[in-house]
């Protein structure tokens, strides 16, 4: 099926000052209509830009661009993070199973959605490509669509399909996707931290891993393990080489039976090369990727998510370092309840016992402004390099005791000290 071709200065020229635009996000994010909208920043003011998590270099977050696009985020990745905390943006604390309802009942109308999809089949439907999530939602309901379409952005099975007709304006591209390697930046303690979560995994069990130094180094101490299924809002290279190895065969999971479920991903171009048009993954919306009663349906589900530090009675912060925001509540929520609700489930919360400045993750109180994503009641597992504290059932000073053991050797004289004076 045909469609029509326009140059980016066209396209981009429906977008009007104050306005909010939809920006996709991942490795889906649409770099090249981003450069093209900063050509015109000076003929805009107060373009609100919307957008889950972006990567690669984006031109309007620059000081310069102040004026022009504020940025309004559901979830602060790097590349706007300086924005958000220095007064040209906001968070807007969500979660991600439920972002969709944001556009469904006007709460953030949209005036435009920047998309980034691969060509149109024969039969004129685009994909999506690498990253669904949110942006089937934002397409949907959003005035006008613009799309970039790329020729390497993968084709992907699920929801992520849109029919041209329901796009008003096609620009031509054929950049590389960007690409994370998080395998990398694995060291001693992320492997530590690993084989104590690995331990907890066991067969035919469901996986929600996320995308990370430690997820990545979780998936490399699973090669022995067996029958793995995986329901997850996103991944990273790992999981393609345990479903290569056939370790992840998603043979016991009760939801999308051996298929690799998830909601976006982010790798390298292995990892895009695999997933094009390969019916061994769904890539599905979040609002059901991420819906409680879809996860708790699979058997078995390990659900490991992280930390930026965690009080004596189990509360986590994961989204702000004090009043700094540094990402978003995300699916860690949904993630950790559903997992706990799953027949075996098991939610772990994995995180390194200090921070790279060698402050301690487990703290007397969370520091003042700090946000609580998961409450102490959901909490179930911690891991740290030290060990494994199992925090269900517990009451507050056994769980004070518990994390104090398996915090830093440096820092277990000031916990013991906290824990003295509370209880």
């Amino acid at each position: 099926m045909s469609y029509q071709e326009v140059s980016c200065e066209k396209a981009l020229a429906v977008i009007q000052s104050k306005q909010r635009v939809f920006v996709q996000g991942g490795a889906s994010t649409p770099l090249l209509l981003l450069r093209q909208l900063a050509k015109r920043a000076h003929e805009l003011k107060q373009v609100e830009i919307v957008s889950m998590s972006m990567l690669g270099d984006i031109e309007i977050s620059q000081p310069q661009y102040t004026d022009s696009f504020y940025f309004n985020s559901l979830f602060v990745s790097p590349p706007i993070r300086k924005n958000v905390n220095k007064g040209n943006g906001d968070y807007i604390p969500v979660f991600l199973s439920e972002i969709h309802q944001l556009f469904e009942r006007k709460k953030l109308t949209l005036d435009v959605a920047l998309i980034h999809v691969s060509p149109p089949d024969k039969h004129g439907f685009c994909s999506l490509g690498m990253s669904v999530d949110v942006a089937r939602s934002a397409v949907k309901y959003a005035k006008i669509v613009i799309a970039q379409v790329n020729e390497n952005m993968p084709r992907t099975h699920g929801d992520g399909l849109v029919a041209v007709e329901n796009i008003d304006y096609f620009v031509r591209c054929s950049e590389l996707l960007p690409e994370v390697d998080y395998r990398s930046k694995i060291g001693d303690c992320e492997r530590k931290i690993a084989g104590h979560v690995a331990e907890l995994v066991e067969d035919g069990a469901t996986l929600q891993l996320g995308i990370g130094t430690i997820p990545d180094a979780v998936l490399e101490k699973l090669h022995n393990h067996k029958n793995l299924g995986v329901h997850t809002e996103m991944f990273s290279n790992g999981v393609v080489e345990l479903m290569k190895k056939g370790v992840v065969t998603n043979k016991f999971k009760h939801k999308h039976r051996f298929k690799t479920a998830t909601a976006f991903a982010i790798g390298n171009k292995e990892l895009y090369d695999f997933v094009d048009d390969n019916p061994e993954f769904v890539f599905l919306n979040a609002s059901y990727v991420n819906d409680g009663y879809v996860i708790r349906s699979n058997p078995k589900v390990v659900a490991v998510n992280s930390a930026i530090e965690i009080d004596l009675t189990g509360q986590i912060c994961a989204d702000s370092i004090g009043m700094y925001q540094y990402s978003g509540v995300g699916g860690q929520m949904d993630f950790m309840r559903g997992a706990a609700l799953s027949e075996g489930g098991k939610p772990i919360i994995a995180m390194s016992s200090i921070s790279g400045k060698g402050v301690s993750k487990i703290t007397p109180i969370l520091n003042q402004g700090a946000g609580v994503v998961t409450t102490r009641a959901h909490v179930h597992y911690v891991v740290t390099e030290n060990g494994v504290a199992d925090l269900f059932g517990k009451n507050l000073k056994q769980r004070a005791e518990a994390l104090r053991d398996i915090a830093h050797e440096n820092h277990k004289e000031a916990l013991d000290k906290a824990i003295f004076e509370r209880f």
